[in-house]
């Protein structure tokens, strides 16, 4: 079956730009699993979530996982791509350039507050024909808690050089793969070494880190289609489920049915 493709103008983003007088602005949609929105940039910064259902963002060389009640900030300017994991309504939250929460051009994943979930549930339902008093304090108070949100990143970092680009690719294809780094060395045609210093010096990262993290974004969609926790450790290649949950509640604080909850 061919991968559904979404032109970002499907979403006539220009329709209802943010502004000074109007920093924030809301759309949404449904979108099916696998459906792929190519990349593209905003001259806002975007608020991404999704009600329910898992996407993966992709921008600055890097892969971002978001499962549901999470969101992602994408700075003005940044050149990003969506593809879906699961069914997800997705509900972009576009934020005037001016009044961006965040300096600078990185991606952030953020634990949404109880307090931001029932804020922009009361904007989106605000008749918004017409700017009132409210609309305006709900923006105002909208800008001052994004911030103050928890960052729960799910980040994969991405390469560019070519040996270690397809040692990458290959464990994203197969996270579970037990093979180690001296093995990994045998099969791209780079010595072990080598591979250990493009990993700090293109991802920031040691081998295992980089490894661990990839195991927790291809957890995401599969535990959000309901498969047993006990499946998904031995699918990502451990030895347990409760190996599994230890290095998750060690990276997060919490279990993976809480996280994904």
């Amino acid at each position: 079956m061919p991968i559904p493709i979404v032109s970002h103008t499907d979403f006539n983003w220009d329709h209802d730009a943010p502004g000074p007088a109007r920093p924030i602005t809301l759309a949404g949609r449904d979108l099916h699993a696998t459906a792929v929105l190519k990349p593209h940039y905003h001259d806002w910064g975007q608020l991404t979530y999704a009600v329910h259902g898992v996407m993966r963002v992709e921008a600055n060389n890097s892969s971002w996982i978001v499962p549901p009640q999470r969101a992602v900030w994408i700075p003005p300017g940044v050149m990003h791509g969506v593809t879906v994991l699961e069914n997800t309504h997705l509900r972009p939250m576009r934020v005037y350039a001016g009044r961006a929460p965040f300096a600078g051009p990185e991606c952030k994943v953020l634990e949404l507050s109880g307090l931001l979930r029932e804020l922009l549930a009361a904007l989106e339902a605000l008749n918004r024909q017409e700017q009132s008093p409210r609309e305006h304090l709900l923006m105002e108070m909208i800008l001052d808690e994004i911030p103050r949100c928890a960052e729960q990143p799910v980040r994969v970092p991405l390469p560019s050089d070519k040996r270690l680009k397809a040692l990458c690719d290959a464990l994203i294809a197969d996270p579970g793969a037990e093979l180690t780094l001296a093995d990994w060395a045998a099969q791209v045609g780079a010595s072990e070494r080598t591979l250990t210093r493009l990993f700090e010096r293109e991802l920031g990262m040691g081998f295992s880190h980089w490894r661990q993290q990839v195991r927790i974004a291809q957890a995401a969609p599969l535990i959000a289609r309901g498969m047993p926790l006990s499946q998904v450790a031995a699918q990502l290649g451990y030895a347990s489920q409760s190996a599994f949950s230890a290095m998750f509640r060690k990276t997060f604080g919490c279990s993976p049915s809480s996280f994904f909850k």
